[in-house]
């Protein structure tokens, strides 16, 4: 279940009347329907509005906003929003959306969710919770599916579906395998009704599973933590078929001069080993590593300097120190973790939370009852509140779209004396 907190909504309007002037920098046209072959490649364009559908496995990344962080990252000059309608307990006919107010049924609540959220991509992640009904609630699940997805072509919009993830530990090993089972037996028919509809099917339970058994992926077996959702977000990547964000860089210094490869230029050539300036071509900016983590999948970007004389040389980027290692490191390649790169990012990334915690609290107030149900002659009023939020949810979709490319810096690599 998603940590709530209150939004400093008062804080954020205030920033909305401060940089307004600004303008709004995030379209919000929908484009038409596009086709999505399983076989093509992946790709977000202008206009896009990406939706996260499913249970837990959605709602729990509003604390870390990792999945929106990687995808908004990879097409930096493109107009893209998202919204996350994870909910915890969900299935497909959305019976955990259920209110004290009905109608709406908990699953008119569910399609209402996702029109109002005027998709044109959807993540769907269902299963988990239905898997606990066993193969006798297989042919629900199938139809609530199908369902599902009708709507979703209905509003023009790509479907990608997800397996569940695996549960990484229980009571038992008896329970643990038996559990699995199910979740795979699920994860089959998600990948059939996939197939069936020409939509994208993305494993996640197999490399979730071969990850986490070197790397604590949950906080009690079942619900990813923070480094969970760092891979999760390297296996959508890569189930996507986007490419490495980094590529290595190598430096050759030599007495007749300095050579590079791709994508890094020297803006200095000559022989003096002493000194070395340079420029690194970024594509996308990095996926910062979850806090205090230090031994995880290489994140950063790996450069390699060889022909150094003997010593200790200390890397700055703008000007700002940001590793010092031997000529024995620097050849065998250092890897980046930190630098005006990924002061950046973490600012991105702190935007996507703000952004989607107004909208949590704008889609599913805690009290809707009262304000959007049956009582809403008591608080009614405050529904004007929650659209008012909509202008401020934009004005950070625009400084996230005004600071999710990366920018170009000067690196220099010096000789300590």
């Amino acid at each position: 279940m998603r940590i709530r907190t209150v939004p400093a909504t008062l804080a954020y309007i205030i920033l909305l009347f401060l940089f307004l002037p600004n303008g709004l920098a995030v379209a919000q046209t929908t484009p038409p329907p596009v086709s999505d072959a399983p076989s093509a490649p992946f790709d977000l364009k202008n206009g896009d509005r990406v939706v996260f559908l499913g249970n837990s496995l959605f709602e729990n990344d509003f604390q870390y906003g990792y999945l929106e962080l990687a995808l908004t990252t990879r097409w930096p000059n493109r107009d893209i929003t998202f919204r996350n309608l994870g909910w915890t307990g969900d299935n497909v006919f959305g019976v955990a959306r259920s209110t004290i107010t009905n109608p709406p049924t908990a699953y008119e609540l569910l399609m209402e969710h996702i029109t109002k959220a005027q998709p044109t991509v959807v993540f769907v992640a269902y299963g988990g919770i239905e898997a606990q009904d066993g193969e006798a609630g297989l042919p629900a699940f199938k139809e609530g599916l199908t369902k599902l997805l009708d709507k979703i072509d209905q509003l023009g919009a790509r479907a990608i579906l997800l397996s569940p993830i695996p549960i990484l530990s229980a009571d038992s090993a008896a329970s643990k395998t038996r559990r699995n089972a199910m979740l795979e037996l699920y994860a089959s028919t998600i990948a059939k009704t996939a197939a069936e509809r020409g939509k994208r099917f993305i494993d996640i339970f197999k490399p979730i599973q071969e990850i986490s058994k070197t790397v604590p992926l949950t906080e009690n077996g079942i619900h990813l933590n923070e480094t969970g959702y760092y891979y999760l977000a390297n296996v959508l990547e890569t189930a996507l078929g986007l490419p490495p964000r980094t590529k290595p860089v190598t430096i050759t210094v030599s007495k007749t001069g300095s050579e590079t490869t791709a994508p890094a230029k020297l803006l200095d050539a000559g022989t003096n080993t002493a000194s070395l300036t340079f420029t690194i071509d970024e594509q996308y900016l990095p996926l910062p590593l979850p806090l205090n983590e230090t031994g995880l999948t290489k994140s950063g970007q790996i450069v390699k300097i060889t022909g150094l004389k003997k010593g200790f040389y200390t890397l700055t980027i703008d000007k700002e120190e940001v590793i010092t290692a031997s000529a024995k490191q620097w050849e065998d390649g250092v890897e980046l973790k930190q630098g005006p790169s990924f002061e950046q990012v973490r600012e991105i990334r702190q935007m996507i939370l703000k952004k989607n915690d107004l909208f949590f609290f704008q889609y599913r107030p805690p009290n809707t009852t009262y304000i959007l149900g049956m009582r809403a002659h008591e608080q009614g009023r405050h529904a004007k509140g929650l659209e008012d939020q909509s202008l401020i949810i934009k004005w950070l979709e625009s400084q996230i779209a005004l600071n999710r490319a990366p920018k170009s810096r000067v690196y220099q690599l010096t000789l300590l004396k």
